[in-house]
């Protein structure tokens, strides 16, 4: 797994797209301060710069500068029931990251391959579903190879968790639901 998780952080790192498992689907991500690799992320997934990017991160340390301080903390959550939060936006969260909204969007992923590769770059990485804008999310390595082995740079091996979709998403400073969790 490390060799895995490295040749990962090495693609990331170098200014590539990855695909990888999340808690309940597989995402596409890349480092969100390489404005290059972001924009390529958005082009292979076709998908709008308005709607902005999901950032996950192994714990909250990751997330100093995305986010400001003074929101208070991102409850974690349990593998089985992700939630990303809408977080008032730091100052090294670019219109790139955050589309058209004052926030960010953060989340402190319990998926085990996710965590590493974000501690393994020691950064939050951008996380966005494996799918076509509008398409079904690639739910299995099969698909996913399909789909996008020949527009990103590393696939990284694995199962997604438990979680049956894209994670649920809440205002951090009202607690407001903005996307119910889905089955």
């Amino acid at each position: 797994m490390k060799m895995i998780i490295a040749r990962a952080a090495n693609a990331l790192l170098g200014g590539g797209v990855i695909a990888y498992p999340t808690e309940g689907v597989f995402g596409l991500g890349c480092m969100p301060d390489n404005d290059a690799a972001v924009r390529r992320l958005l082009a292979i997934k076709q998908r709008d710069p308005a709607k902005g990017l999901i950032l996950i991160a192994s714990n909250e340390e990751q997330l100093r500068g995305w986010i400001d301080p003074d929101c208070g903390a991102i409850p974690p959550a349990e593998p089985s029931s992700p939630i990303t939060w809408i977080a008032p936006a730091g100052p090294r969260a670019s219109d790139l990251i955050r589309g058209t909204h004052e926030g960010v969007a953060v989340r402190l992923t319990r998926s085990p391959i996710a965590a590493a590769i974000c501690d393994a770059v020691a950064s939050p990485i951008v996380s966005t579903s494996a799918n076509i804008a509008g398409k079904p999310v690639a739910r299995s390595q099969l698909a996913l190879r399909r789909s996008f082995a020949a527009c990103v740079d590393y696939i990284v091996p694995g199962d997604c968790g438990s979680s049956s979709g894209p994670s649920e998403i809440r205002d951090l400073v009202t607690g407001k639901t903005l996307r119910p969790r889905t089955a």
